[in-house]
């Protein structure tokens, strides 16, 4: 198969692809690059097609690839096209969206996670997504500490609902576990709660993990808890 043969071939299976329609050669000549006359690629079609790469469904109609002459085309004349190019972009953006929904479900487990270990809040940001993400406040609202002070757990849940998010970008966090106890935290509503926070990350981006609850909680537990949740997240989606 000679240079215009080869040309001629990938014409004709593009633009059959695109119509999938019979192709001519006048067709040809108004949309291709084709030098020659209407007779030579006529002549051309056919000698590809006596060599088993087209075929004519009609007398009167054009030619259309056979599966020999996809072969060829894959095999040998194939490059890259518009449409592949909008195929990668498209897949690009899919593939974020992907890996955004994952790494969300993958915060969200490991949340669920540490709340069962722990009678108190769970929480973590997840990179990509605003907000902070929590669980376990009815084991917390169930402690002595709150049930004892209603007040106090109503402004917790105000804190978790509405404030979290600002209070951890006014915090230290980094990928120690840090402990923001008391009379140490920026918001009045949790002065009678402790905090402990630390970071992970979900390719590349960085997150939030950590656990709310009252001043007395087993904080040597608490940090072994927080700890390995932690890790996970980093180990598993680094």
């Amino acid at each position: 198969m000679n240079d215009r043969q080869s040309k001629l071939l990938s014409a004709i299976i593009d633009q059959f692809i695109q119509t999938a329609l019979p192709v001519g050669s006048k067709r040809l000549l108004e949309s291709c690059d084709f030098c020659v006359s209407s007779a030579t690629i006529r002549s051309e079609m056919g000698v590809l097609e006596d060599e088993g790469f087209l075929e004519q469904p009609h007398i009167s109609a054009g030619r259309i690839p056979t599966a020999k002459g996809y072969r060829m085309f894959v095999k040998q004349f194939m490059e890259p096209s518009a449409a592949e190019k909008k195929v990668r972009l498209q897949f690009d953006g899919l593939r974020e969206q992907y890996f955004r929904r994952k790494d969300q479900e993958f915060a969200y487990e490991a949340v669920a996670l540490l709340s069962h270990m722990i009678p108190y809040v769970a929480f973590a940001t997840v990179p990509h997504k605003p907000g902070v993400y929590f669980m376990g406040l009815a084991n917390a609202l169930r402690q002595p500490d709150f049930q004892a002070n209603p007040l106090l757990a109503s402004a917790v849940i105000e804190v978790l609902e509405q404030r979290l998010t600002d209070l951890l970008g006014k915090v230290e966090v980094d990928d120690n576990i840090r402990y923001y106890i008391g009379e140490d935290h920026i918001l009045q509503q949790l002065q009678s709660c402790s905090m402990m926070v630390t970071e992970y990350q979900l390719r590349g981006r960085k997150g939030v993990v950590g656990i709310l609850g009252p001043l007395r909680m087993d904080y040597a537990y608490n940090t072994v808890a927080l700890e390995l949740v932690a890790d996970l997240l980093r180990s598993s989606h680094s």
